[in-house]
């Protein structure tokens, strides 16, 4: 099984505490790095939990709050003094390019050849595609411009039963068309294999979505819609509903009921505000709630996507 995986680095709000780091996470997808967010001391933490900085490609950025963005100069400047191979791509909400262009121009000038900054556009649509994953942004609700991100693998080839295809002298070089879905015609006798008797099928696509600051919103669960494991902001709990309405915020109630209707496997809260020096209450109202596994993020927590669906897996009530 392909690796992928997310490494929480921060899951605190804008206020710092001891307790959390600002909002950023690693995805590991195939030894690819793509970090999600990058707020204030992000590279200390990718230091701390051994992220390697040399297979960045892609970094994310929700929106232009600094608990979320103000790590990525000095990221971006470290890069520079190792010489990272790169390219590495920033998105980013249009009204942050030519912020950040001048900074990092001014800050890191040898790195600025090898960062390419591209704004986020409107809607739902794929970003950023590897040969195996695309990540889709879509609109958040906060209050100011904000994106989540769907990291997708594509639809895999079906797997090829390589003894039978051994024993039966099917050509090398016919086999990614098998794979593709194709017949095979035997030259021999004229017999005709379905690709059914030849393949089974693959693997599914597994999904991880990032929700970070939003109210909840039924277009949220609507845009996920049946993902493996969704991380949704929970600043509060669900007595401060107002105080997350007003700040375009989230409780842990309402990103249960947005998992829920999205189907998700299981649900990750974070960006717990510094009221709650231990999330687990902001845990168990969510519990409430949502039907499968609850995760509350901590730093350094990986998350296995592939370990997550076969955990909900084995939940389920057999037919």
């Amino acid at each position: 099984m392909d690796r992928f995986d997310v490494t929480i680095l921060g899951c605190g709000s804008a206020t710092p505490t001891l307790r959390h780091h600002p909002a950023a996470q690693a995805i590991n997808y195939r030894d690819r790095v793509m970090l999600v967010d990058c707020g204030e001391g992000t590279q200390l933490q990718m230091r701390r939990y051994s992220i390697p900085f040399s297979r960045i490609t892609d970094i994310f950025i929700s929106h232009l709050h600094g608990d979320h963005c103000l790590g990525l100069p000095g990221l971006l400047s470290t890069l520079s003094l190792q010489d990272h191979p790169g390219p590495v791509t920033v998105h980013m909400p249009a009204q942050g390019i030519d912020i950040f262009s001048r900074m990092i121009e001014f800050f890191s000038p040898g790195v600025a050849r090898n960062v390419e900054l591209k704004a986020i556009p409107d809607g739902i649509k794929v970003i950023a595609e590897t040969k195996g994953l695309e990540v889709v942004a879509f609109p958040l609700y906060h209050r100011m411009p904000c994106h989540g991100f769907i990291f997708r693998e594509k639809k895999r080839q079906r797997t090829l039963l390589g003894d039978k295809a051994d024993m039966l002298g099917i050509p090398h070089s016919l086999r990614p068309a098998i794979k593709g879905g194709a017949d095979w015609w035997r030259p021999s006798d004229g017999r005709i294999f379905t690709n059914a008797e030849l393949t089974t099928d693959p693997p599914a696509p597994m999904s991880y979505a990032y929700c970070s600051d939003t109210l909840a919103d039924e277009r949220v669960a609507k845009a996920i819609a049946g993902v493996d494991v969704v991380y949704h902001e929970a600043t509060y709990l669900d007595d401060m509903a107002n105080q997350a309405k007003e700040r375009g915020h989230s409780t842990a109630a309402q990103a249960a009921r947005i998992a829920a209707r999205a189907g998700a496997g299981s649900l990750v809260i974070g960006h717990y505000s510094k009221r709650y020096h231990q999330p687990d209450a902001l845990a168990a109202e969510a519990a409430k709630i949502f039907p499968g596994p609850v995760i509350a993020a901590d730093e350094g927590m990986v998350i296995e996507i592939f370990n997550a669906r076969r955990a909900r897996a084995q939940e389920l009530p057999t037919p």
